[in-house]
């Protein structure tokens, strides 16, 4: 199927909330260290302040817990963004509802361009924490409104390539973070590197956010709001599952107003269960592959296998690059393969490449087979459940419930990309390399619910979806 010039642009664009998403998430991979050693040394400034400096070396967790528990209070200021994405998941669904897709997108622009200048501007740690925080509820509200807008303007069959231009941009974010780290790394700016990382996610975010002008409102939305004219005119422009926009506009009625009864319910209900299930589970499995401490800690991580600091933010573009190019080649085949099949592949993936990692450090044979097994592993990622989680979580829910479902499946990823991202300096340091043999285990697990409990959804029109989870 042809995909109409408006639909394919409107998809861009709002996928470009993806790559901000991407870039915002990534970009602390380049930085964290040098955080480190700068609240490190504020920790030291306020020992010596309080006259105490003895408690610097002191050995007695009571005597200045702060800087006995360094990498929980990393992790935390590290996290900082993710407890907003959580909040963000749950923030932005109703006013989405109320508002529009295309309204909340811009104010997620908005708050994009705040925190990548608040960030970089940052006059201490608590500052710096408070705009990742403003960052993050922005990551939070694309996950949730970016693949919602571009599925309900997409039609059936090309749905699926569609809403993973978002992963796209998504993985494309992560690469131009890598690379605008190791670039600015080369710059020799000393002190105001950091600064500079983070600054730059300012200019894209402007562009999000004007480029959104030229964007159409989505027309179920429309629908909802008795907006006829408009919607009409935009299915005409981005193209319909039946070919003929009035017969499309009836099915959107209809639809709707089956699931009006389902705004005055509890989202919580026993007739919803399936896709509540469904949408919680691919989240979590997610986020328990260990992605994001890869993506959050890469430089770290190549260290620990013996890289030297430049050396790891190479190896880092080289991960970025490997997460692009298998993401473009899930969206090609996403619409003709399925999502479960491309699930079955990145899960056997994940668990064959996290072994060779995993056996990289446990035998010592060096950064190369790492190396190599991280670039199996986020090959596994972008071409299963980078590709396929924001086109599935967008898919099973019924119209009336979309937004709610959406909320809950982002709430639930950031919630446990929050507790990984939050806890991995500390795992780091006491179970070493076995903290990815865990990580496989439980990709296992993420396998046997493939293959036993996720439904295929491809080329299925939204409104049938939800008759096919059994909800009527």
């Amino acid at each position: 199927m042809k995909i109409q010039g408006v639909l394919l642009r409107s998809a861009v664009v709002a996928a470009l909330g993806g790559l901000l998403f991407g870039f915002d998430t990534a970009v602390i991979s380049g930085a964290e260290k040098t955080l480190e050693r700068n609240y490190q040394r504020q920790y030291e400034s306020i020992a010596r302040y309080f006259g105490r400096p003895e408690l610097l070396n002191s050995r007695n967790e009571k005597d200045l817990p702060i800087l006995q528990r360094t990498s929980f209070w990393h992790g935390t200021v590290v996290a900082s963004a993710l407890i907003g994405t959580v909040i963000g998941s749950l923030l932005f669904g109703k006013p989405a509802d109320r508002y529009g897709r295309r309204f909340i997108l811009k104010l997620l622009g908005i708050l994009y361009f705040v925190s990548a200048v608040g960030s970089a501007l940052a006059w201490e740690m608590f500052s710096f924490s408070i705009f990742r925080f403003i960052g993050g509820l922005a990551v939070g509200g694309t996950s949730v409104i970016s693949p919602m807008y571009i599925a309900e303007i997409s039609p059936a069959r090309v749905r699926g390539r569609l809403v993973a231009i978002t992963q796209f941009n998504i993985v494309l974010g992560i690469l131009l973070a890598y690379l605008s780290n190791w670039i600015i790394s080369m710059q020799n700016l000393g002190e105001w590197e950091w600064r500079w990382m983070f600054g730059v996610e300012a200019i894209p975010a402007a562009l999000f956010f004007v480029l959104l002008f030229f964007t159409p409102r989505s027309p179920r939305w429309l629908v909802g709001q008795g907006l006829l004219e408009e919607a009409r005119a935009v299915l005409s422009q981005v193209g319909t599952d039946t070919g003929n926009v009035e017969e499309e506009l009836q099915l959107i009625q209809r639809s709707l107003r089956e699931d009006t009864k389902s705004l005055q319910e509890p989202f919580f209900r026993r007739k919803y269960l399936k896709p509540i299930m469904l949408a919680v589970m691919i989240a979590m499995f997610n986020q328990l592959s260990g992605i994001n401490a890869l993506i959050y800690y890469t430089k770290r991580i190549f260290e620990m296998a013996g890289a030297e600091s430049t050396s790891a933010l190479a190896q880092s573009v080289i991960i970025g690059f490997t997460n692009l190019i298998f993401t473009m080649a899930a969206m090609l085949v996403i619409d003709h393969f399925g999502r479960k099949k491309l699930m079955l592949i990145g899960s056997i993936g994940y668990i064959l490449s996290l072994s060779v990692v995993t056996w990289g450090f446990f035998s010592g044979t060096g950064g190369k087979m790492i190396l190599i097994g991280f670039i199996g592993f986020i090959a596994a990622h972008a071409f299963g459940q980078g590709a396929v989680i924001w086109v599935f979580i967008s898919e099973i829910f019924p119209n009336a419930l979309r937004a709610r479902g959406q909320a809950l499946g982002s709430f639930t990823h950031w919630i446990m990309a929050a507790l990984i991202s939050l806890t991995f300096p500390m795992f780091a340091e006491q179970l070493g390399w076995r903290i990815f043999a865990i990580y496989g285990l439980c990709m296992v697990g993420q396998l046997l619910w493939v293959l036993l409990v996720m439904p295929e959804t491809k080329g299925i029109p939204l409104e049938e979806i939800q008759k096919k989870l059994g909800i009527e």
